[in-house]
């Protein structure tokens, strides 16, 4: 659409709102419903929104120890501006026009922490270099039966999920949820109860939701299923150029959430909730093209692989573990990376090869990809994609060699080149160290986005104390855990 079209198309709504989204560090959407005609007067010079976004935590909670806002700063406004590429209507509530918007400097330009402004930005070297970065994430997550505030109120225990057992790729399982309302609840409904959120008679489709409603939404699914786990989903976003394919990725994770309210269900994008079940992946396909083909393709190689996609390779397994927490921003993603469990803990690649960090798919032209399987679902898109990206160029750019080997069995057992950090605090003291991940993304965003990730292992750290002081075992997930990620992340 062109921007008249947008415009006309928002003026033309028979609702005088807009809502407009940002994210913030931990890739969390904060927004606000604002007037139409407040949005007609900030459509080109922009508007305020409070720079706090950058200066709290998934709880609200500020930090003390970074230096792009606080009170120090008294946290002024942030300038930001529409990007009405980014317009869609959402279908789940009543079409109302929606847009996302990115944060700016007082010249104008990205503001350095902004983490969509930084995949542009790295974005626009690859198209500088030549290239099309073609993007897509695949989510899985778990549903429950439950509402907010019956989690808070029986202290996040006993959760239970919205199907039992582990029935991957069940037919029978995407449709149970689909019997219709109960009769409509009395004026008196206790808050938090299941009744609280009825808001209709109609059938109580979830899974189909999902599908149709995304669709709607311009978030359109490749494919949807259960998989192994107790209420467990997974779906597989189209493809698309790498922003957009982000944009994508982050309206995914709010819009499941908000249609999982519609039925009654919550959704959760922890990367591992429970540690007797699978963890949540968010696994990132990726290549290059030109304006006629992919250029990770090359018939005659042996594995079908061209120099290019070979030094991308080489490039992401060198700068891996400089980079982690773009990958694995929390202390929860550390207890999903563990042997065993469908995620990977060694610096391996190999051809379609699912215990790898790196899984290589070349069975035709078309559909050539680097599969980067170290992600879970709590991540923010555009920051693991702006890390793909860039550790992919860096690897194009210095010519590197793909001279480790490919990992033919077992990645898990594969230790030659090294084994992925084991917590949060031990790979973020080392992206703080790096002098490359500075290179790659600028001094300003790594000493903030490091000072985050500092911040949130001493919240972990602090919290023991409410373990009695008592060390569990590292793979356990806690109750701080829960109570910070389950919902939010």
């Amino acid at each position: 659409m062109s921007k008249e079209q947008i415009l006309q198309s928002v003026k033309d709504h028979p609702a005088a709102k807009v809502k407009l989204a940002i994210t913030d560090i931990d890739g969390v959407l904060r927004g606000k419903v604002i007037h139409r005609d407040k949005f007609f007067s900030i459509i080109d010079q922009g508007f305020g929104f409070c720079d706090v976004i950058f200066g709290w935590d998934p709880s609200d909670t500020l930090y003390d120890n970074v230096d792009f806002t606080g009170w120090h700063t008294g946290y002024p406004d942030a300038q930001a501006k529409i990007d009405l590429s980014t317009f869609r209507n959402i279908p789940w509530d009543n079409n109302v026009p929606f847009f996302l918007a990115d944060f700016i400097d007082d010249d104008g330009n990205s503001l350095q922490v902004c983490s969509r402004s930084l995949l542009k930005k790295i974005r626009q070297q690859a198209i500088d270099a030549g290239f099309s970065p073609v993007f897509s994430v695949e989510f899985e997550w778990f549903n429950f039966n439950e509402t907010p505030w019956e989690l808070h109120d029986k202290d996040f225990k006993n959760i239970r999920p919205l199907t039992p057992g582990m029935f991957g790729y069940s037919i029978l399982r995407s449709s149970y949820n689909s019997q219709p309302h109960p009769p409509s609840p009395s004026p008196q409904v206790e808050r938090g109860s299941k009744s609280e959120f009825h808001s209709d008679k109609r059938p109580n489709n979830y899974f189909n939701d999902l599908f149709d409603f995304l669709l709607q939404f311009n978030v359109p699914l490749e494919g949807l299923h259960t998989e192994t786990g107790p209420g467990v989903y997974e779906a597989a976003i189209f493809y698309a150029d790498i922003l957009e394919a982000a944009d994508r990725a982050v309206l995914f994770k709010t819009s499941v959430k908000e249609i999982a309210y519609r039925n009654d269900i919550l959704a959760s994008f922890m990367a591992k909730w429970n540690e007797k079940l699978p963890g949540c992946s968010g696994h990132v396909h990726q290549s290059l093209w030109d304006s006629k083909k992919n250029l990770f393709y090359k018939k005659a190689d042996k594995n079908r692989m061209s120099e290019l996609f070979k030094s991308y390779v080489a490039g992401q397994l060198h700068c891996l573990p400089h980079i982690l927490p773009m990958y694995a921003p929390t202390v929860n993603s550390y207890k999903r990376l563990v042997e065993g469990a469908w995620a990977p803990t060694t610096l391996t690649w190999g051809m379609d090869n699912r215990t790898t960090a790196l899984r290589v798919l070349t069975s035709s032209e078309k559909s050539a990809r680097l599969e980067t399987r170290v992600p879970g679902s709590d991540i923010n898109p555009y920051l693991t994609m702006a890390a793909c990206l860039a550790s992919g160029l860096y690897g194009i750019k210095k010519a590197l060699k793909l001279d480790q080997p490919q990992t033919t069995g077992n990645g898990y057992e594969d230790f030659k080149y090294g084994k992925l950090p084991k917590n949060l605090v031990e790979a973020t003291q080392a992206m703080k160290k790096s002098d490359l991940a500075k290179e790659l993304f600028g001094e300003g965003f790594v000493n903030h986005f490091v000072q985050t990730r500092e911040w949130e292992w001493q919240q972990f750290e602090k919290a023991k104390s409410e373990r009695q002081g008592k060390e569990k075992d590292a793979k356990a997930v806690t109750n701080w855990e829960l109570k910070r990620y389950f919902e939010i992340i």
